[in-house]
């Protein structure tokens, strides 16, 4: 019982952090019905700036305290992420406004390559490490109801937490504040919303902004735990199957299809990959993201698009 409680909770974290970059896809697309293949490299652009900042602050200034220095690099590394956001939307969406979805898909992927290239003139191409003083040594809990206890690794145990806090922070953003509101009927009905006096062009530089600090927190995250290289763009495609199995335009979605999926891998690589040679979790969520495609396209969460003719 306490390995499975072990295995269960690896993957609860695990799945948060895939949430997290989900969330990026699931705001963009809400807002613009752009789906946003950039977001992967928009990870790595933020865990990039991050952690080069954090090397060049202390040199530049002399500044001793870590903390400082990360909390720093942290501000910097989202500023850029402002002027990213902006300029995509003044450079490129501004100008494919009602365009067909391929051509937008095909501008997001321009996008990413741009970014990318642009991260490794930038900030270089060797591996880079993010310390923001999360502990990596995993602990023991449950000591006295579980013989051995349940051992929780610390860094998963704040990445969730911190994960799970971004979450909450935008859905306060989305139901309490007059810009959410507006997001969320640009979101509805780009037309109606354009009709009442909201303008597009600024609730999509806001959307495409908090899909930035999203990427830069997620960037951090994984950074901290794999270290900051160029495969870190990939993680964007392990959030595909959270997004397909939540919805595209839920957000709750984005949260529930990542926990779902990551301790839907954790325990099918336990208790079913050693009955078919093991790997199972490479592939798992994108055999689940396909059975739900078959049966339910939209989601768990998702609308359910209805033509009328």
């Amino acid at each position: 019982m306490a390995f499975f409680l072990e295995t269960l909770l690896g993957g609860l974290m695990a799945g948060m952090l895939y949430s997290l970059v989900a969330l990026g896809f699931v705001l963009i697309f809400k807002a613009s019905g752009v789906f946003n293949f950039a977001q992967g490299a928009m990870v790595l652009f933020g865990a990039l700036a991050m952690a080069r900042f954090a090397e060049w602050i202390p040199e530049w200034t002399g500044l001793d305290s870590k903390v400082l220095a990360n909390l720093a690099a942290f501000i910097i590394a989202g500023a850029i992420m402002f002027v990213v956001a902006w300029l995509v939307e003044a450079l490129v969406l501004r100008h494919l406004v009602n365009q067909e979805g391929a051509t937008l898909l095909m501008a997001t992927l321009g996008i990413a390559y741009f970014l990318e290239g642009l991260g490794q003139t930038l900030f270089g191409s060797s591996i880079y490490t993010i310390n923001i003083g999360m502990p990596k040594d995993p602990v023991l809990v449950l000591e006295g109801v579980f013989d051995g206890g349940v051992m929780v690794n610390q860094e998963d145990l704040i990445a969730a937490a911190i994960a799970a806090v971004m979450v909450a922070l935008l859905t306060l953003f989305f139901q309490k504040t007059s810009t959410g509101r507006a997001l969320r009927a640009v979101a509805d009905d780009h037309q109606a919303a354009q009709s009442i006096g909201i303008p597009l062009n600024r609730i999509w530089v806001i959307v495409w902004c908090v899909a930035g600090v999203v990427a830069l927190v997620a960037g951090m995250i994984w950074g901290s735990k794999l270290g900051v290289q160029f495969t870190l763009a990939t993680v964007a495609l392990r959030a595909l199957p959270v997004v397909i199995l939540g919805g595209l335009t839920s957000v709750p979605g984005a949260i529930i299809g990542g926990l779902i999926i990551g301790v839907g891998e954790k325990l099918s690589e336990i208790y079913i990959g050693p009955l078919v040679g093991g790997g199972i979790e490479i592939w798992f969520a994108y055999v689940l993201a396909l059975g739900f495609l078959l049966i339910r396209p939209q989601g768990l969460f998702g609308e359910k698009i209805i033509d009328r003719v």
